[in-house]
């Protein structure tokens, strides 16, 4: 896959090397402490080696850690009791001052009540009514209380994060928020919600954008999307004035439905509904409103099988209401929606009424968020700068499950925008390795098809001063945004910036230190929005296009670009891009591109096992290996050569899941599941060691060769029978007969016992068997 495209400065170390040592020195510390007589010295040595690599690490990189994040030296257990004890002594002189504040507020309306108590005493009710209030203010206008009212139910504390869409798992569907869902759908911003779920809920809720409070209600929740949401592919709640009070009182209507029953709210929305759809498809206007959703929701949402089966058993079948209900039914937005509502807990999935079926989960895989049958599309990127490994296999069947699974789409896109490390020979082989783990793509598409439509989005984010051209060193731009400093260009006229856009990709000298960076956020937490770089300038000729092209898009900007355009709805990738997944949701956004969900699962590790690729090179390069098909390599030719099953690998790739665990795997428990599989149907046969083998003779046997009838395999008849020659000599292995003695019984398998009565075996090498 490719990476960052951001400008790196060169380390005064080996950094790769470095960071192979941690790892070697994090499994060294595993090793040590799982053992069962841990050697603390060891632990501690190790360790201490461990903190001065990273050490070491971090100061060769800008003050970055491993990790990615800015090092910090680690506290000893001394420094951390004392950080912890003023943390609490500091949170408890908090609590004791909340305290001290509510008893003096309890103690001052104790006091106004016994006050107001003895004034009633004293000058009857008039005095009552005219006692003074203990603050001496005047009551405060209507108007006041509420705008005080509404600030702090703004201000309400939430424990919803900021767009966190909160529901119970337990309820029935038309007590969800479809509605809201439907229009986050219908807005393109589905994607920008996170769905919770929440046992203890009544109702749902919504976490507001700013993080003060909430809002709640299914139809509050889908108007506060779709005002926010408006210009996003139109309005939802109305083009004018007069078509937004049409729709909000068509919303109020359905919610007023909602106190009766099924039967009955059915037959007020006929009466209702049918003389308007008579003439007309949706409710308001020409087009799917807040209305009509809100109102197929009153009706239960019935767009599963069950539920439009009851309602149309309630409808007259040819009335234009029944009309109205199926086609709300069949749309993709509302589909959708109904399977984020149901799919809440990850253990169930709405089930539609078009005639296929999904089939069964597989043991270890989970449902897809947001997955319909027949509108998944997923994509494999790979990029052809190399062999597939087995880490590649897993995303790559992971992909081709669910597109299966889903009726959908598999679109194997060859990444290519980087011509310094691609060929054909990648390419090819590519091809040929999918195919050997029984994958076949719907299409096969590719990065550099899109060349001229990427350039000409890259023009227009310049245009709308949503990025700019940069000449800063590479390490110069590292430590600007490693201490969150704009660049000198960031504020430039966007005509400079394009005319440098196009010295950059004109291939000449004097563009080659101009690169194109969006300008996002240089302040943020997140690293990759610290204007991360979208475009830079490659003149080494690319394998498919030639030399048309002196300047080459970033996977961070192609990839956003394509997938939207290809249609993916899914995006599969694993854990160590969840950073750049803001980035990726910025890009769409930014070019109001459709959006595509990003699903995240754990990178396949194998202990003991080199997956990079630059390494893997260089043992073919050096001659240590035979080749990438060697059997001791971890590339898919590897693993073929030594007799995968395509089937055990399937199993084997989907039992670790879509899982987010990161989990180090044994390479034993993978050949143990292939030799479960092929099991099934290998045939049994017999072989001795040409050299090393004893022969064994059978005093009571017959002379001349006699023949038996076994079953090929065991297991399963239906395999056939095959003939096992038997006679006076009899081969074994040698390292089979070491130990054995006079007395001894032996089996030799389907012929019967023997029993040893001549000490020692002659060597034997026959040219037969």
């Amino acid at each position: 896959m490719s990476s960052e495209g951001n400008a790196i400065a060169t380390p005064a170390v080996d950094l790769e090397a470095l960071r192979s040592r941690i790892d070697q020195l994090g499994e060294t510390i595993k090793s040590l402490k799982s053992s069962s007589e841990p050697d603390k010295d060891a632990i501690a040595s190790a360790v201490a080696d461990l903190l001065d690599a990273k050490r070491t690490f971090a100061a060769n990189n800008g003050g970055i850690g491993v990790d990615g994040n800015k090092w910090e030296e680690p506290m000893s257990k001394k420094d951390k009791k004392k950080a912890e004890k003023a943390s609490k002594a500091k949170s408890d002189g908090v609590d004791n001052q909340v305290s001290e504040a509510n008893a003096a507020k309890k103690a001052a309306k104790k006091a106004e009540a016994k006050a107001k108590k003895a004034s009633a005493k004293e000058g009857g009710e008039n005095a009552a009514v005219a006692a003074p209030s203990s603050s001496n203010k005047p009551p405060k206008p209507a108007s006041t209380t509420a705008g005080t009212l509404t600030t702090r139910l703004a201000t309400n504390k939430s424990k919803l994060l900021p767009n966190q869409i909160a529901f119970n798992p337990n309820v029935s569907i038309s007590d969800r928020p479809v509605v809201a869902l439907t229009i986050a759908v219908l807005t393109n911003s589905i994607v920008d919600y996170e769905l919770i779920s929440d046992h203890t809920r009544l109702g749902c809720a919504l976490g507001l954008p700013s993080g003060n409070g909430e809002v709640s209600g299914d139809l509050a929740i889908a108007r506060f999307i779709a005002k926010k949401h408006s210009s996003s592919g139109g309005s939802f709640i109305g083009e004018n004035d007069e078509e937004v009070a049409i729709v909000d009182q068509w919303v109020d209507y359905a919610l007023s439905l909602n106190k009766f029953g099924l039967a009955c709210r059915v037959l007020a929305l006929q009466r209702t509904l049918d003389p308007l759809l008579l003439t007309a498809t949706f409710v308001v206007g020409f087009s799917l409103t807040l209305a009509d959703v809100a109102l197929f929701a009153s009706l239960g949402f019935p767009c599963t099988k069950e539920s439009k089966a009851e309602v149309a058993s309630l409808l007259s079948p040819d009335s234009p209401t029944m009309r109205w209900v199926e086609m709300m039914a069949l749309h993709p937005a509302v589909r959708e929606a109904a399977q984020l509502a149901i799919g809440i807990a990850k253990n169930d999935e709405a089930e539609f009424e078009n005639g296929v079926v999904a089939d069964e989960l597989v043991s270890g895989m989970s449902y897809l968020e947001g997955g319909t049958l027949g509108k998944v599309v997923t994509r494999f990127p790979p990029e052809p700068s190399g062999y597939l490994h087995v880490g590649h296999a897993k995303a790559v069947l992971l992909n081709d499950y669910y597109a299966r699974r889903y009726k959908g789409r598999l679109i194997v896109r060859f990444d290519d925008t980087n011509p310094s490390k691609e060929k054909d020979e990648f390419q090819t082989s590519i091809i040929e390795d999918l195919a050997k783990i029984g994958v076949k793509p719907d299409v096969v598409t590719f990065t550099s098809d899109y060349f001229e439509t990427i350039r000409n989005y890259a023009i227009w984010m310049i245009e709308n001063g949503l990025a700019y051209m940069d000449d800063t060193p590479q390490e110069v731009m590292q430590k600007e945004r490693m201490d969150r400093v704009n660049s000198k260009h960031r504020d430039d006229p966007p005509s400079e910036a394009l005319e440098k856009f196009h010295l950059m990709c004109s291939g000449k000298e004097e563009g080659k230190p101009w690169c194109l960076r969006a300008k996002i956020d240089m302040s943020s937490d997140n690293g990759t929005l610290r204007d991360p770089v979208l475009y830079r300038q490659n003149t080494t000729p690319h394998h498919r296009s030639g030399t048309k092209y002196k300047a080459y898009p970033t996977y961070d900007l192609a990839c956003p670009i394509v997938d939207s355009i290809e249609g993916v709805t899914h995006a599969l990738r694993t854990t160590e891009y969840d950073d750049r997944n803001a980035q990726f949701f910025w890009i769409q956004r930014a070019l109001g591109l459709r959006r595509v969900r990003i699903q995240t699962f754990a990178r396949m590790n194998f202990m003991y096992t080199v997956m990079s690729k630059r390494k893997l090179t260089w043992f073919v390069e050096t001659g240590r290996v035979t080749g990438w098909d060697d059997p001791r390599f971890p590339t898919v030719r590897g693993v073929s050569r030594r007799g995968i099953d395509v089937d055990a690998l399937k199993r084997f790739m989907c039992s670790q899941g879509a899982s987010r665990r990161v989990v180090n795997m044994e390479w034993s428990k993978f050949w143990a599941e292939n030799k479960k599989e092929i099991d099934k149907y290998a045939k049994r046969f017999m072989a001795i060691d040409k050299v090393d083998h004893v022969a064994l003779t059978i005093k009571n046997a017959n002379d001349g060769t006699n023949f038996l009838s076994t079953d090929y395999l065991p297991k399963d008849p239906s395999f056939g029978k095959r003939l096992v020659r038997i006679g006076k000599r009899v081969l074994l292995e040698k390292v089979d007969t070491d130990g054995m003695e006079v007395g001894e019984n032996i089996v030799l398998t389907r012929w019967g016992k023997v029993t040893i009565s001549i000490p020692g075996f002659c060597k034997h090498k026959p040219p037969y068997f």
